[in-house]
């Protein structure tokens, strides 16, 4: 059976499809793409449809990681078809939370949780910064991502 994972910001065009797009390669190049389902979303509806930041997808590139993905809204769905939903902040772990069904099966985790640098604290919005912001934030999610998959695997 597969872990489903999905990672959560506000308008899914920096953070979170950049998480999946890490995340997506750390899977893949430990052979486990049949044990995952990985996938993002935005608690906004601000991206719908919009392909990530292209400043995010070149900073990613220069650093080995090649994605796209088509923007999309967090859904009451979400919440049972995925093991984890990882939100990238304070503020959209309390909007996840908050639509999440009583009854609901997924764990909702803060996603630097994970990170050993920053256990708790918010992967930043580089959205209004210039370009160290977005290699800061992959510098975090690469970090925080081996030891999301080292969790998952031995959760296993």
């Amino acid at each position: 059976m597969k872990t489903k994972v999905l990672f959560v910001c506000l308008g899914n065009i920096c953070r979170s499809p950049l998480a999946e797009g890490i995340f997506r390669k750390k899977v893949h190049d430990r052979g486990l793409n049949n044990q995952f389902h990985i996938d993002s979303c935005g608690t906004a509806a601000y991206h719908i449809g919009d392909h990530p930041d292209r400043r995010s997808v070149s900073n990613a590139r220069e650093n080995g990681i090649d994605y796209d993905h088509l923007g999309r809204q967090l859904r009451v769905e979400d919440f049972e078809d995925f093991d984890y939903i990882l939100p990238m902040d304070d503020s959209n772990m309390s909007d996840v939370l908050y639509r999440k069904p009583v009854d609901a099966t997924a764990q909702v985790v803060k996603m630097r949780d994970f990170d050993p640098l920053g256990k708790g604290e918010d992967v930043p919005d580089p959205y209004y910064g210039g370009p160290q912001g977005f290699q800061n934030v992959f510098e975090i999610l690469d970090r925080t991502t081996d030891e999301l998959l080292d969790f998952l695997m031995e959760e296993k």
